[in-house]
């Protein structure tokens, strides 16, 4: 296969966001021309909704790096009435309120009670650690955790202007709607109420300085997860599971769920993986073995890290002072600076230098 039919065929893998079909096959690929060493590619697109372009964009690079065919991409995009685009951060209902963030990831998993709030406030701390400048999303609307998990009950964030500021614990600007509430109110919303809730905390917060965003998803794949791929242009979605064989199953639903709405999948997290012995060091495999590994190579996808049970990661929770913040040089903690140093290279960032 020649390096033009590669990039090609790299592009057909990217579907146009709300549709399954994929750019090449819709014409929005204008010309592949070889000049040099590289290549530049031109895809020219037709839309009113100005963040489709840049998830277009972002999926474009990511499948075209894995040909390791060198390249350079432009995105041309007009309007249906065939003026340029407006810009993404324009006033309406098609503007990306996190546009400025510059990468945004999902922690998912469609089965609950698997860990993915914990999983997302340590991987959020590990990176905070090695000098990303991160924030992290509550979009666990119903059932918020992260002021439990990160020391913030009682605190009310800060407001400049129109806009919250994200409380700071263990270097993590975070944001809840367990904030905002009575930390014993029940959250009776339905789904409107609940999108705009998400919406709220994505578009009326202070964002600026944070450089990575995860967002805590709730489980499953209902309307908060439907309502993020339609407002943000997302680039990756982790998806947390244990080895059960029915946790395994629905995180293919997960990985599923992303891919339906041209979400990269940056990988699996096997969390509750092994119990090592504290006394004795005997590692047990409590809920199987493998299977984690097995799903990720059966689906594509990587494998980012296998985390071990420690009750302190639990009790850490409980405190509000993550296990990674309290004891980084513990096993478990040395997992979740894995898992960290997995996701940035999935995610192409390096590591802020000391």
């Amino acid at each position: 296969m020649s390096d033009l039919e590669r990039l090609t065929q790299a592009l057909r893998e990217v579907k146009f966001p709300g549709t399954e079909r994929d750019i090449v096959s819709l014409g929005y690929l204008k010309s592949i021309a070889p000049d040099g060493g590289t290549h530049r590619i031109t895809l020219e697109l037709t839309s009113n909704q100005p963040h489709a372009a840049k998830a277009v964009e972002r999926d474009a690079h990511y499948y075209l790096k894995r040909t390791k065919v060198p390249y350079e991409l432009q995105v041309n995009v007009k309007s249906l009435g065939g003026a340029p685009a407006a810009s993404p951060m324009g006033s309406g209902p098609g503007a990306d309120p996190l546009e400025k963030v510059s990468y945004k990831v999902a922690v998912s998993s469609a089965k609950g009670g698997v860990g993915k709030s914990t999983v997302a406030v340590n991987l959020a701390v590990a990176l905070a650690l090695k000098g990303i400048r991160v924030g992290l999303l509550d979009a666990d609307i119903h059932g918020p955790s992260l002021p439990m998990m990160l020391g913030m009950q009682g605190v009310r964030p800060e407001v400049e202007g129109d806009r919250m500021i994200p409380v700071e614990r263990h270097g993590v600007k975070a944001i809840s709607i367990g904030l905002l509430i009575e930390s014993d109110a029940a959250v009776v919303w339905r789904g409107p109420m609940v999108g705009k809730a998400l919406e709220q905390l994505m578009a009326q917060v202070d964002w600026s300085g944070v450089d990575l965003l995860l967002l805590d998803l709730p489980p499953g794949t209902g309307d908060i997860q439907i309502t993020l791929a339609q407002r943000t242009a997302l680039d990756g979605g982790i998806i947390v599971t244990t080895p059960q064989d029915v946790a395994l199953l629905d995180a293919v639903r997960g990985v599923g769920m992303f891919k339906k709405v041209n979400v990269p999948v940056l990988g699996i997290v096997e969390n509750m993986s092994t119990f090592p012995c504290p006394h004795c060091g005997e590692v047990t495999n409590i809920f199987g073995s493998g299977g984690g590994r097995r799903e990720a190579e059966r689906l594509g996808v990587p494998l980012l890290a296998q985390l071990p049970i420690d009750p302190r990661v639990t009790a850490g929770g409980d405190r509000g002072v993550p296990i990674v913040a309290e004891d980084p040089k513990a096993p478990v903690s040395a997992a979740f600076f894995e898992l960290a140093a997995a996701v940035l290279r999935e995610l192409e960032i390096e590591t802020p230098k000391p």
